[in-house]
């Protein structure tokens, strides 16, 4: 499968490159993509949530009537939930986070990639890098790629430095290198744009 590869200033330039059908062409593995977005999102979760249970709030255990004889239901003492003191059940701390086999992840990974490559969403840009970190440098490049309304996210090559630092104060864009790419962020933009030498390495990591 071949794709042109642009400049950035969104031209050919004339030169093509061949995509791997083995991660960019793949039979998508729906139940996979969605481990790896469960993965990916629970591990965003901090799990420092507490509430007091009636036996952490300060009060009287004092019984506040009799068992028996009153007409009115039991009642052991004012820390009870009913009254709006501790809390029955409540959120505890926690750990979220839980593991996913290797070959799961790679297998949910090259599916998004598929995804986008049916939905003609991958641009190959060639390699390229600024004289110095500049945000309005990076803003011109997402114009010259009709990227401006996308989400998008960049894949750079090791030369590129200033362009990472370009893109920080951009909304919606991210750059990552090709090891830092995960499933969530791929299948959550709109556009992915990868450098020449990105591709090699990230068929690498995958194959």
């Amino acid at each position: 499968m071949k794709i042109d590869i642009l400049s950035i200033d969104g031209k050919s330039t004339g030169k093509s490159i061949e995509l791997d059908e083995a991660v960019f062409a793949i039979e998508p593995n729906d139940h996979a993509l969605y481990l790896a977005a469960k993965l990916y999102l629970a591990n965003q979760r901090q799990g420092t949530h507490k509430t007091k249970e009636r036996g952490e709030v300060a009060g009287s255990t004092r019984k506040l009537h009799r068992q028996k004889g009153t007409g009115g239901s039991r009642k052991g003492s004012i820390k009870n939930p009913v009254y709006g003191n501790g809390r029955a059940h409540g959120p505890r701390p926690r750990d979220y986070s839980f593991k996913l086999n290797k070959k799961v992840k790679t297998l949910a990974t090259k599916s998004a990639l598929s995804y986008k490559t049916k939905e003609n969403s991958i641009i190959i840009v060639e390699d390229f890098n600024y004289s110095e970190p500049k945000t309005k440098s990076f803003v011109s490049t997402l114009f010259n790629l009709n990227l401006s309304n996308n989400k998008s996210i960049f894949v750079l090559s090791s030369s590129s430095d200033n362009v990472a630092l370009s893109s920080r104060n951009i909304p919606n864009t991210l750059a990552v290198r090709p090891n830092d790419l995960n499933t969530y962020d791929i299948m959550n933009c709109d556009k992915l744009v990868i450098c020449e030498s990105s591709v090699s390495l990230l068929t690498e990591r995958l194959k």
